[in-house]
């Protein structure tokens, strides 16, 4: 087991950042503008609504869908001499619809005139035509509604979108905070101070785990790695309480592991000059064969780059704890002087610049070295503070109605 086997931790253990990202500032902009934009075109809508009435608009767009629908359904039915029924049935309704309009509703008179054309003892298609031509002024108040609820929806959607390339523009700004945090390393520093020392114990403890795994019986095994596991910062999982149960009481438990996913294996009949329960063995040990794989020496070890030097001075003490439970003096000798190398006055330095090597590329140096990335943090933190302003102003807000009164 080598330190390069364990994913680093802590701040600067992360991935490698990204330098180039598709989220880029003139996007933000664009986000913004349109979210502007919208606010200020479902205000118009909404000021075209009100100082034509909302009522009356309702009213005029449900009298004008309507009268369409009356028109669409007895066109065929009340025209040439068809269904004489039909024709004295759709007179009436559509004049009971126009009486039904406010006189002093916009557009009362196309609904007059759409009757006019309509009075008559025959009727053809281009009188349907024509009634359809002549409610064009009501057809204009009708979409007053479409373009308001259009507007309102825009707006909403102008919304969403500015919210989710603000969270975008916060998580980039964190990564090139953090780019700029690693271009301030040294570089150069020792860092195999660090690593070497490190390398050694992991080395060391790993292979003693397998010794440990490979001799050990199941029984003691599993008890260890559930005490190991109580460790705040050994990343043990439990073992499954059935097959810690299993190897407690079982007298094949005195086992090691290896032994126990042998006989995993085995058929019934040949597993059966072994355990006095064969399908036991199987239930309790085959099914958790994936956690009994992993079981390592992985949680013992140290990451590299190594932790922040406060969780660094708890974990040692930690690990000596449990490894001195297991393995040779030689190997906890190596783990105890780990203490030493955090009381160096330069870990803080010589950690940096190792997580800075371990996730810098050369291209993202490069653009450190030209200033791309500082350049990139302003423009990113002048799109943050657009946004978040557009939002305040402008941003849809279903609790509140929108006040028109400012519209032009």
């Amino acid at each position: 087991m080598t330190d390069t086997d364990h994913p680093a931790t802590g701040e600067s253990g992360e991935p490698g950042v990204a330098v180039d990202s598709p989220t880029d500032p003139s996007n933000a902009e664009a986000v913004a503008d349109e979210l502007e934009a919208a606010f200020d075109a479902r205000r118009d809508a909404e000021a075209a609504v009100t100082d034509a009435g909302t009522e009356t608009v309702e009213s005029v767009a449900d009298a004008y869908d309507r009268a369409l629908a009356l028109l669409d359904r007895y066109e065929d039915r009340a025209t040439g001499t068809g269904d004489f029924g039909a024709f004295v049935e759709f007179e009436r309704k559509f004049l009971e619809l126009v009486e039904g309009v406010d006189d002093d509703a916009p557009a009362a008179d196309a609904f007059d005139a759409a009757n006019d054309i309509l009075d008559r003892r025959r009727l053809s298609q281009r009188h349907f035509d024509a009634a359809r031509d002549a409610l064009d002024t009501a057809a204009d108040v009708a979409a007053l509604l479409e373009e308001r609820d259009a507007a309102r929806e825009r707006h909403r959607t102008a919304t969403r979108d500015a919210e989710r390339c603000l969270s975008n523009v916060d998580k980039r700004l964190s990564e090139l905070r953090r780019l700029e945090r690693l271009g301030e390393a040294d570089l150069d520093a020792p860092v195999d101070r660090l690593r070497e020392p490190i390398r050694a114990y992991n080395d060391a403890v790993g292979e003693a785990f397998e010794a440990y795994k490979g001799d050990a019986s199941a029984r003691d095994a599993l008890s260890f790695v559930s005490t190991a596991a109580g460790y705040p910062l050994i990343d043990y999982d439990a073992p499954p309480a059935d097959l810690r149960e299993y190897v407690a009481s079982a007298d094949v438990g005195a086992e090691p592991i290896p032994d126990l996913l042998e006989y995993a294996d085995y058929s019934n009949s040949k597993l059966s000059h072994f355990v006095a329960d064969p399908a036991e063995l199987k239930a309790r040990v085959a099914v958790n064969r994936t956690y009994l794989d992993r079981l390592d020496g992985g949680p013992l070890t140290v990451s590299w780059p190594p932790p922040p030097a406060a969780e660094f001075r708890c974990l040692v003490p930690e690990l000596v704890s449990v490894v001195s439970r297991f393995a040779p003096e030689e190997v906890v000798a190596r783990c105890r002087e780990l203490r030493y190398l955090v009381e160096n006055d330069d870990y803080d330095r010589l950690r940096t610049a190792a997580a800075a090597r371990g996730s810098l590329t050369e291209a993202e140096q490069a653009k450190l070295q030209r200033g791309e990335v500082t350049a990139s943090l302003d423009a990113f933190r002048t799109s943050r503070d657009r946004l978040r302003t557009t939002l305040d102003r402008h941003g849809y807000d279903s609790e509140a109605p929108l006040d028109v009164s400012s519209s032009a």
